[in-house]
């Protein structure tokens, strides 16, 4: 009789479990879902607008630019008109050649670059170099000479340009490259100051091993610091081949004619060009101005995307 109770009772405990799990299964989804599921909407939606923001924004930064280099090829007819369509009517590449009448953008170019070259190779070297001996070697007083080579970047440029321009001109440097090459070969104190930050994450042991082994410590700058501070020497070289290239108001100063650079010279092309009513001429010698810019941000973009983050997270 015992078993017989049992087996009755066994079967009505089974469906009693069963209906419960049939019950919650017909309710549909639980609340942890309908909340994944309004996540996962807003997130859709959230990036929708982000992306529609920054849309709008790449538009109003590349707008001018576009503008510029369909100028270009306008005629000035069409320019000076009432209305201007965002296509001209008709293209032309006469601005172009009108360029070679008013400035030599060509001599500005090897102007240009002749500062370049002579810059940035020697002084990204002395400056690697002064942020090793600060961020790796014991030095005596190391902190109070950073902080007297900082103290410089203080000082504004305006209060030392006429003493320069004195000094210049005694030297006889006036309407030579020589005012924009000689002050930036020996060191650079921002550069310096960014490569000290990324040295100071590189581990010290390797060159105590290799002070160990017996390597000096131009060798140990040479071959071991070097190496791997070529991603940080590559994203400053960008940036300051770009201010070298946009440097106007030095230039100004100490260079004039034929030895003037590429952006004195532009600065000419718009007074003479432009104080003549030929803007599309002037926008002919802005597109090839920037041209070496835009091809340099474009085979080393991932530079400058790294250059962003170099030092930002530290471990």
């Amino acid at each position: 009789m015992e078993k017989a109770e049992v087996n009755k009772v066994l079967p009505e405990q089974m469906t009693a479990t069963v209906e419960p799990k049939a019950a919650e299964t017909n309710q549909g989804p639980t609340e942890k879902q309908k909340r994944d599921r309004r996540d996962k909407i807003k997130g859709i939606f959230g990036a929708i607008a982000a992306n529609l923001v920054l849309a709008f924004f790449s538009i109003l930064v590349l707008f001018p630019l576009v503008f510029m280099v369909i100028s270009s090829f306008r005629d000035n007819m069409d320019y000076l008109g009432k209305v201007i369509d965002l296509f001209p009517k008709k293209l032309t590449f006469d601005n172009y050649q009108l360029i070679s009448t008013y400035v030599n953008l060509g001599r500005g170019y090897l102007n240009t670059m002749v500062i370049e070259i002579a810059v940035i190779p020697c002084g990204t070297f002395f400056a690697a170099l002064a942020a090793f001996a600060f961020a790796k070697l014991k030095l005596r007083h190391k902190s109070f000479w950073l902080l007297f080579l900082l103290s410089g970047m203080m000082i504004p440029g305006a209060v030392l340009l006429m003493p320069r321009y004195l000094a210049y001109q005694i030297l006889g440097w006036i309407n030579t490259p020589l005012p924009l090459i000689v002050p930036h070969l020996f060191i650079h104190v921002s550069m310096m100051f960014f490569f000290i930050q990324y040295m100071m994450g590189i581990p010290s042991e390797l060159f105590e091993a290799a002070k160990i082994d017996g390597c000096s410590t131009f060798r140990m700058f040479l071959q071991i610091m070097l190496p791997l501070l070529l991603p940080a020497i590559a994203a400053q070289c960008i940036f300051w081949f770009m201010g070298i290239w946009n440097e106007y108001f030095a230039a100004s100063i100490y260079l004039s004619g034929d030895n003037a650079t590429l952006q004195v010279m532009m600065a000419s092309l718009n007074q003479t060009a432009g104080g003549s009513g030929l803007f599309p001429v002037v926008f002919s010698g802005a597109v090839l101005s920037c041209l070496p810019m835009v091809a340099i941000y474009l085979v080393l973009q991932k530079f400058f995307i790294k250059s962003m983050s170099i030092g930002a997270v530290k471990g």
